[in-house]
């Protein structure tokens, strides 16, 4: 099972921290120049050369900023990996991500997929020959069948948005390593609070930053971690390539809302599986997905890989026109896009983060007219029952 007390693999004296430490400690947490007790922001496109014959780590700030490089170090060192990229959004290090493989490539992808990254790989890479077949990962024999002789690699999102079906991580990294493919995991509902991929034997993970890590609605942000070297020079040469680079002051900005991850999501995991059971106990409730709950499928697989069932309850309330009729309801959480914030988001998937997806598409994911998606965060759990309770009634 991975812990949150594993140790990190970039070899520095934070990697023998605790996680909970290593949030606060991480190697750039004191500027070395001043003493400030937070990393400056380096607000400069360009860097002087005091020698022509030995240019400066940094020369222009697509290529390197040393405020980004604290968070690309930050996140390597919180995943266990050696090398960490930030991109101007979740979506932009995952395209970045695919552009590793050419014209002709195969990928094979969880089938309940964000469904931005289903647009992406349906109604763009695919016009650049790469090709894509999504399968229902908790089969582990779908996923081996669907392998053919051009398929490149493996791209998994576990627990998937917004099901939250269980893959099993490593034993799909171990697979994929047999047939010499690049595997790689969004861990944007775990972190690495709860769940390491890179240990578990994965090559690549990636985070929709804008999530959980920046936690407070106010920044758009994505990041990688390489589990190599090899792998960090190619996604490093991408990311400059397509000048896909985060800003300065979103890189500060989701410094200081990692430091505060583990609280974060330890209070909204409980508050998570406290709203999990109470709506599993209504009758007006068709259906409810998370990993925590007893009958879960994925269960003992989650507990396996993660040190826990993370802050997302989807759930189903029987139609489109009562799913609508709660949205307008509910008082307390936001209703919008997006999740992982410190106020709670109640989203509705068909017509948002998988607005993008055919509707016969969604419905043979298991995406229905009736699901919401509640991203718990930090307000007293039973503030939320009650007002989620009163939406429920006048629907």
């Amino acid at each position: 099972m991975s812990s949150k007390d594993g140790n990190n693999g970039s070899g520095n004296r934070s990697s023998e921290l605790k996680f909970d430490t290593r949030l606060l400690h991480f190697g750039s947490e004191v500027d070395a120049a001043t003493g400030a007790s937070s990393v400056p922001l380096y607000q400069a496109s360009t860097f002087h050369h005091e020698d022509i014959f030995n240019p400066p780590q940094h020369d222009y700030t697509r290529s390197g900023n040393p405020t980004r490089q604290a968070l690309e170090d930050y996140i390597a060192l919180l995943e266990g990996g050696t090398n960490g990229y930030a991109f101007p959004s979740g979506m932009a290090a995952i395209s970045a991500a695919f552009m590793l493989f050419s014209a002709g490539d195969h990928l094979i992808v969880t089938e309940d997929v964000y469904g931005g990254t289903y647009r992406l790989l349906t109604g763009i890479l695919n016009r650049f020959g790469l090709e894509a077949s999504f399968v229902d990962m908790t089969k582990i024999e779908e996923v081996k069948a669907a392998l053919r002789p051009n398929t490149k690699g493996i791209y998994i999102e576990t627990p998937s948005n917004p099901t939250l079906k269980i893959t099993d991580i490593a034993a799909l990294a171990a697979w994929s390593k047999e047939q010499g493919l690049i595997s790689m995991v969004d861990n944007t509902f775990m972190t690495p609070y709860y769940q390491r991929p890179i240990e578990l034997g994965i090559d690549i993970v990636l985070h929709s930053a804008t999530k959980f890590l920046g936690g407070h609605s106010d920044v758009l942000a994505g990041l990688a971690v390489s589990a190599n070297e090899s792998l960090g020079r190619q996604l490093k040469y991408l990311q400059n390539g397509l000048g896909s680079v985060l800003g300065v002051q979103d890189s500060w900005l989701l410094m200081r809302g990692m430091k505060t991850l583990s609280a974060r999501m330890a209070h909204s995991e409980i508050s998570a599986r406290r709203l999990a059971e109470w709506l599993d106990s209504r009758s007006d409730i068709t259906a409810v997905y998370y990993p925590g709950l007893k009958d879960h499928p994925g269960r003992e697989i989650q507990e396996q890989q993660s040190a826990g069932y993370g802050a997302v309850v989807s759930f189903d309330v029987g139609s489109g026109d009562r799913a609508k009729q709660v949205l307008n309801a509910v008082k307390l959480p936001i209703v919008a896009v997006s999740l992982g914030a410190v106020e709670s988001i109640l989203s509705y998937p068909a017509m948002m983060s998988h607005a993008s997806m055919p509707a016969e598409v969604r419905l043979e994911r298991g995406i229905t007219d009736g699901l919401l998606r509640f991203s718990v965060g930090l307000e007293d759990v039973e503030d939320l029952i009650a007002d989620l309770e009163q939406a429920l009634a006048q629907a």
